[in-house]
């Protein structure tokens, strides 16, 4: 029987699919009006060599092999449809406008017969969104982010999981004391496995500039294929849906004092719906 690998798997691309999108492809950073999400292509890497695997995430989704080229975007298996989210945030009790995933690349989400799943890769190249950054990640950061992901699932806290660390044959500069001697660090790619990525951040930037179309969409598909003890047919629907949101949120916060975590980027562009911590440094 042969071994399940990721172009065996139940892709699914319900996010884009319920929510308007960028007519465009691709591109340079930009602002992206009406949208919710951009398609992009990951950025092919020199040398991608699989250096960090979590086994029981491959259980979860039924994976049985580890295929680094597709793991770090140099290649695209059917079924995906690869596209940078859009949204905004408050930073530091500002509104920061568009930001997105600038550095973030879904490659779709996998349908498991139980749950379905959306994959994304961090560090895979420029979106839209990336502003003035490379769209890059380095190690160092990258091993954080593997690390922190499963440590504080297995501590008990909500949290986005990781499937894989990737490093990518290149070097990303990098100033990592922030005292203007910026040097090169070795580049790397971790695979984030969530029920979404979908942010509060992603409602704010439709709201805050009063696309109601836009934002309606957005609630209507979230609840729908997220949420699906609520309805977004009433606001009474509605508002227990935040309340579940909030909750959840609440929840996690609580979890984060027991085990003394601190986050260090807690803006609302880093807020998952989904109660989940998400986001573990630069």
């Amino acid at each position: 029987m042969a071994r399940k690998s990721l172009s065996s798997l139940s892709w699914k691309s319900q996010f884009i699919d319920g929510t308007p999108g960028d007519n465009e492809t691709g591109g340079g950073p930009r602002q992206v009006p009406g949208a919710c999400w951009s398609r992009v292509r990951p950025e092919p890497m020199p040398n991608p060599a699989l250096r960090m695997w979590s086994s029981e995430v491959a259980d979860m989704l039924g994976l049985e092999i580890a295929e680094e080229r597709v793991l770090s975007g140099n290649s695209i298996v059917g079924g995906m449809d690869p596209y940078a989210q859009r949204y905004g945030g408050h930073q530091f009790g500002n509104w920061a406008g568009q930001l997105g995933d600038g550095r973030a690349i879904t490659l779709g989400e996998v349908d498991t017969g139980k749950r379905v799943l959306e994959l994304q890769l961090k560090g895979s190249g420029k979106t839209p969104y990336s502003r003035f950054a490379d769209g890059r990640a380095v190690l160092r950061s990258s091993i954080r982010e593997f690390l922190c992901s499963e440590a504080m699932h297995h501590l008990g806290v909500p949290s986005t999981r990781a499937l894989s660390l990737v490093t990518t044959g290149e070097e990303v500069v990098r100033d990592v004391m922030y005292d203007g001697r910026p040097a090169p660090e070795p580049g790397a790619i971790v695979c984030r496995v969530a029920d979404s990525f979908i942010r509060f951040g992603s409602f704010q930037i439709h709201a805050m500039t009063g696309d109601v179309a836009t934002l309606r969409a957005l609630v209507e598909n979230t609840v729908r294929h997220h949420f699906h003890n609520h309805s977004a047919d009433s606001d009474n629907g509605l508002i227990e849906w935040l309340k579940e949101v909030s909750e959840r949120t609440a929840l996690t916060i609580a979890h984060w004092m027991r085990v003394g975590f601190v986050h260090g980027v807690m803006n609302t562009d880093n807020m998952s719906i989904h109660g989940l911590t998400i986001d573990y440094g630069p």
